[in-house]
């Protein structure tokens, strides 16, 4: 047991703790995990405060994530103390700083200028994957809710979509495809046999770190632009905002709570004809 690996133990506690728990609950045990790269291949037992601390420092996440990290960690070491895998006072993750710690930025998170937001655009037909960028600021999901978008669950005559994994329950939701960015939807879900709306070159599923390493840093380095995937969903609700859009109505396209209940989600033509007209206002 001395050898199990924290990657290991991740996998034999998700695996039956992920059959009780909600799917958003489980993305975001998946997000907190994804951080944790370098405790991958470390011994579980090697494992101590200060390198569960540098995770937290080193993550560039806000305060709810590492919420959640913590929490991750805190079932991680309770398993790995019922399987004797480390003893009882090894588990010292009740030490561990969040409130201070991870994304000292958080709150400067900038929106696309609309000069940035026009240099996107001058540029869209000299990259197929330059569309993605447009298809984020002009729908205002996460990247991750759209890199796990499956054809099927996109209506292009009706012009929205259905995303059905997120982080939050309120993230499930109906998003409406705006006028401006149709084609660029319209031309994904014709481009090749792949299940999912975007792919990658060689038509494979993309995994966050591949899209934002490959694609979105390079895309954006050639045109001297320096933002995160983030940064467009937060555009989005300003545009919104700028274009007088009801807060509810801007709840409801990006998925912040307090929009609607999970079970008064039945769309109507008339749901999303009101969404399709707030977002072709920007």
């Amino acid at each position: 047991m001395s050898k199990i690996t924290f990657s290991e133990v991740y996998d034999k506690w998700c695996e039956r703790k992920y059959k009780e728990i909600s799917k958003s609950n489980v993305n975001g045990y998946k997000a907190a995990y994804g951080i944790c790269n370098i405790l991958y291949d470390m011994r579980f037992v090697d494992i101590k405060l200060p390198h569960l601390q540098q995770v937290v420092d080193d993550s560039g996440k806000n305060y709810p994530t590492l919420r959640k990290l913590k929490v991750l960690f805190g079932q991680l070491f309770e398993y790995a103390v019922i399987n004797e895998i480390v003893t009882k006072d090894r588990n010292v993750v009740e030490y561990l700083k969040i409130k201070d710690a991870g994304n000292p930025n958080k709150y400067d998170r900038k929106p696309f200028s609309n000069d940035e937001i026009d240099l996107v655009w001058n540029n869209v037909e000299y990259n197929e994957y330059m569309q993605v960028v447009l298809m984020l600021i002009y729908s205002g999901v996460r990247i991750s809710e759209l890199l796990d978008l499956k054809k099927s669950d996109v209506h292009l005559p009706e012009k929205w979509f259905y995303v059905r994994d997120s982080k939050t329950d309120a993230g499930i939701r109906a998003v409406p495809i705006a006028d401006k960015t149709y084609k660029f939807f319209e031309y994904w879900y014709n481009k090749n046999e792949c299940e999912y709306l975007l792919s990658t070159t060689d038509e494979k599923h993309f995994s966050y770190r591949n899209y934002n390493d490959s694609y979105w840093s390079m895309i954006l380095k050639e045109l001297n632009i320096d933002h995160k995937p983030h940064d467009t969903r937060h555009t989005c609700i300003s545009l919104l905002a700028t274009a007088k859009v009801d807060p509810t109505t801007i709840k409801k396209i990006v998925g912040h709570s307090g929009a609607q209940k999970l079970t008064e989600r039945v769309y109507t033509h008339l749901d999303i004809s009101v969404l399709l007209d707030a977002i072709n206002l920007i």
